[in-house]
């Protein structure tokens, strides 16, 4: 498809064929999709930004038809609040009385895990975008979960790559939940050169990081060599503030992974941070991309963000499908379908794991750059880490 028809598609991308949430008699010529999120809430930025690249995505992949084999795409939008109760009722009202046909989401990891037994109980498919707990493809899997979005593993394992060395310290700051349990677990079992000498675990809500700061200080400030603090972070705090706890005095380093734009304006901080981002607009060299960016631009005058582009990406995965079954939304002959499938994202491409139906994908080895032209670190690219070279973990039971 030609770039212009793609940029004269996006703006009706974002509200084509979109329900805000009551019951409706399922038509046959129907294939009804709830997208269970946070529209508000601590991830209420994620959200929406999920939300918007799903409906591009779906723009994008249909032609600008919103159908498939004939069917119209509907799409029923559901709020979670970032409440895991909530997330599991909704999920259960999308498949019972709005008779959705798949579901996607959600944001967080808490409100997924609380999801997957009700995929089971209902047996449909629940597209896991962006929740990034291993867990959910991990020991509370089920056949019924798939997920785009990167787990803690494939963070973990490519931000590894930037800080994993001989004779470094590191200690960790994460939150004190699933994302950040889970995220530094799996780091903890990528490093095999490092020391990981501490872990910090604060409230998911901390706006003061002073005295879990002094605790990873006084961890590394008589460690020998390079010392650096891995930071595991989502939603709201700025957990980047430690570092006007003077830590160069003690030659203490910060790294991070990528994050959303407004997030990463505290990274002009540290020119020269490296880490690994799941994805920055500027980075994958790839049509999908390329239509993702230009239509973005148009619609919004800004780039595409991170979790836009998980959206983008979720939404190419049910068309491929779609597509592949002709339409059929019977969740055996879906499930068949997507195991091993191999779809084109902004990312490049992604390939389901049969094991665990966890997207194979590449990770981004960056370091931080300081441009003027730019409100945020921009994150320039080392080398890209493909899946082939990321061992990431089956941990289900299956």
């Amino acid at each position: 498809m030609h770039r212009r028809t793609l940029v004269a598609l996006a703006t009706a991308a974002v509200t084509a064929a979109t329900i805000s949430a009551p019951a409706f008699a399922q038509s046959s010529g129907e294939i009804r999709i709830a997208h269970i999120y946070s529209k508000t809430g601590p991830l209420e930025a994620y959200g929406k930004q999920t939300q918007t690249g799903l409906m591009m995505g779906l723009n994008y992949a249909t032609g600008g038809s919103m159908t498939v084999n004939g069917k119209k795409l509907v799409v029923i939008e559901k709020d979670d609040q970032g409440k895991p109760d909530l997330g599991k009722s909704l999920l259960a009202t999308a498949y019972s009385d709005d008779k959705a046909d798949i579901a996607v989401g959600p944001t967080a990891s808490g409100v997924a895990l609380a999801m997957l037994p009700v995929a089971e109980e209902y047996k449909k498919i629940l597209l896991v975008e962006p929740a990034v707990a291993d867990s959910i493809t991990g020991d509370k899997w089920n056949k019924y979960i798939f997920r785009t979005g990167r787990n803690s593993s494939q963070d973990a394992i490519s931000n590894a790559v930037a800080v994993d060395k001989e004779g470094t310290t590191i200690a960790t700051l994460a939150q004190d939940n699933a994302f950040g349990r889970d995220g530094v677990k799996a780091f903890k079992d990528a490093v095999k050169k490092a020391k990981v000498a501490h872990e910090e675990y604060l409230p998911a809500a901390t706006t003061d990081f002073t005295a879990g700061a002094q605790r990873l200080i006084d961890k590394l400030k008589d460690q020998p060599g390079r010392k650096i603090i891995w930071i595991v972070w989502a939603g709201a705090g700025n957990p980047f503030k430690i570092a006007d706890m003077d830590l160069k005095r003690y030659g203490i380093e910060i790294s991070t992974g990528g994050n959303i734009l407004p997030a990463m304006a505290s990274y002009k901080n540290f020119p020269g941070m490296e880490g690994a981002t799941y994805y920055y607009f500027g980075i994958p060299k790839n049509p999908v991309n390329e239509a993702l960016v230009a239509a973005h631009y148009k619609e919004f005058k800004a780039p595409p963000d991170f979790f836009t582009a998980g959206g983008f990406s979720s939404a190419m995965a049910l068309v491929t499908a779609l597509k592949a079954t002709g339409g059929d939304t019977n969740t055996n002959k879906l499930i068949k379908t997507m195991e091993g499938m191999s779809f084109d994202t902004p990312k490049g491409k992604m390939t389901f794991r049969k094991e665990d139906h966890q997207a194979m994908q590449s990770m981004y080895h960056f370091k931080i750059k300081v441009d003027p032209a730019f409100a945020w670190g921009v994150p320039e690219l080392v080398r890209e880490i493909k899946p082939e070279e990321m061992n990431v973990p089956i941990r289900n039971k299956r």
